[in-house]
């Protein structure tokens, strides 16, 4: 298999399949219930609502003195809170990621495709050479 066919396959294949990216990635029911949760918890209103309910239970927290103040924030507000504002900061990431992702696809196809106008160039230029060649040699 030469370059050239490698080329056009591979060209083919890259519009056939289009670049990467997170939404892809779902498969199956529970793939699709995951993403499903995924994109409720990892919500600012879910941080919200978890903020709230931890901070039910602040005032018990107090009265029971520093340890069970400090088993509340690390336990309960920490663990509810953080939970959907790190799960927003992932999403935030993965959003980016899957940009630089499609713009690094969308620079190797304009690659791609100007290395096959080189081939075709080069391909051309060898003939030419070539019917120039015969025609000294012929004379």
């Amino acid at each position: 298999m030469d370059a050239r066919h490698f080329l056009n396959l591979r060209l083919k294949e890259r519009a056939l399949h289009g670049a990467q990216v997170t939404g892809n990635e779902r498969v199956g029911l529970n793939g699709r219930i995951a993403v499903l949760i995924t994109n409720v918890v990892g919500t600012m209103w879910c941080a919200y609502v978890f903020a709230g309910i931890a901070l039910i239970s602040l005032p018990e927290a107090i009265k029971g003195g520093v340890a069970p103040l400090v088993a509340w924030v690390a336990q309960t507000f920490l663990q509810l809170v953080l939970l959907s504002v790190i799960m927003v900061g992932q999403k935030v990431s993965a959003a980016a990621s899957d940009k630089q992702a499609l713009q690094t696809y969308n620079d190797a196809e304009a690659l791609l495709k100007i290395q096959d106008e080189v081939h075709q160039l080069i391909q051309l230029n060898n003939d030419l050479t070539a019917e120039i060649h015969r025609a000294i040699v012929t004379k």
